[in-house]
């Protein structure tokens, strides 16, 4: 599982919106810090870089960057968090949030115990 970046996807911010609109993805505007521990998801999301540059560490302790204008697709059960600085974004989820379960980020001790 890794995270796919398609860079230069996109120039405004309509752009974005009007992409997550076609897919029928739910959208929320934020900016993201660094986070502590690693994590996952149960589902499938989209970022779109609007300010700043997107750090992830992934499981193996890789670290993948995003620019501004790029997207970045991340499959539901990804091992991530984000590192560096802050930056300030859109990210798309493939359920409505209302639908998400808790903890929303979810431990590696669950993910095993779930995909055993």
């Amino acid at each position: 599982m890794r995270l796919t970046i398609t860079e230069g996807h996109f120039t405004t911010k309509e752009q974005a919106l009007a992409e997550i609109t076609k897919l029928g993805w739910h959208a929320i505007e934020k900016t993201f810090s660094a986070e502590n521990d690693l994590h996952w998801h149960d589902f499938d999301a989209v970022a779109y870089v609007l300010e700043g540059t997107a750090s992830a560490e992934l499981e193996d302790g890789t670290v993948e960057h995003a620019a501004v204008g790029c997207r970045v697709a991340a499959p539901a059960g990804l091992v991530h968090r984000n590192v560096g600085p802050d930056w300030h974004g859109i990210v798309a989820f493939s359920v409505h949030p209302s639908l998400f379960t808790q903890p929303l980020n979810k431990p590696l001790a669950n993910r095993l115990s779930v995909h055993r």
